[in-house]
């Protein structure tokens, strides 16, 4: 997920229907530009070169029901957007979507010519990037609440997840070193995290906030959620977390 905020000016953006990489290429309605929609740069066309960079913000993949209990006030976007009918979503379950079949295919949709046998092709992964340095985290890693400290590209970062392995977030830990709080705070569904001096921190959307307000709150960082076979292509330098 991006801003699409360039300069001070709201961009729009719409898809091309070209792949690259086997990864959607998007365009700028402004120039006809292509931009790459996993690294968020121009591909082909005027601003290539111009230096620009779409900001990535922080997203959750999570489950609509956990979401909903968080969030009880959140707006959904209508599936009659004008484009595309809304029937045209419909499957014969109610846990598909269109692309349903594809995930559960083994192999890819199309060509990508680099690939790494590390994992296999579809195998989930939550990426972090810091300056030249990228790191896949399976969503393997992540079975049950968990916490994991680590440190990339000179950044100091905390993962959290829930204990159906999703909602999975990463933010600045600092010089902190955290663990799961297993008690957690009575009254609330965000986890609970205890750094090394036994102060308790919440695992709110934006940031870890101290919850007894004697620390900063520690900034929520952005984040990707992958297929192997599309991080690796885009990032072939990345390292793959293991425990």
């Amino acid at each position: 997920m991006y801003s699409t905020e360039i300069d001070g000016e709201r961009v729009e953006f719409g898809t091309s229907g070209f792949l690259y990489r086997s990864n959607k290429l998007m365009y700028d309605r402004g120039t006809g530009t292509l931009w790459h929609q996993f690294r968020g740069v121009p591909a082909v066309g005027t601003l290539v070169g111009s230096g620009m960079k779409l900001e990535v913000l922080p997203m959750t993949l999570t489950l609509w029901s956990d979401w909903l209990a968080d969030h009880p006030d959140t707006t959904v976007l209508d599936l009659e957007t004008g484009v595309y009918p809304a029937d045209s979503y419909a499957s014969e379950s109610v846990n598909s979507s269109s692309y349903f079949a594809y995930r559960s295919l083994e192999t890819t949709m199309f060509p990508v010519p680099d690939r790494s046998e590390e994992l296999d092709t579809k195998d989930h992964v939550f990426g972090l990037v810091f300056g030249d340095e990228a790191r896949a985290y399976p969503i393997s890693s992540f079975e049950g609440s968990t916490v994991i400290n680590d440190t990339l590209g000179g950044q100091n970062v905390v993962i959290v997840s829930d204990s159906a392995g999703v909602g999975i977030r990463a933010y600045d830990r600092g010089q902190h070193v955290f663990t799961l709080n297993e008690g957690g705070n009575e009254g609330e569904r965000s986890m609970t995290l205890t750094d090394e001096s036994g102060a308790d921190w919440l695992a709110e959307e934006d940031a870890l906030v101290s919850l007894s307000g004697s620390a900063q709150p520690l900034a929520r960082l952005a984040s990707r959620d992958a297929y192997w076979f599309g991080w690796y292509a885009f990032y072939p330098q990345t390292s793959v977390f293991s425990p």
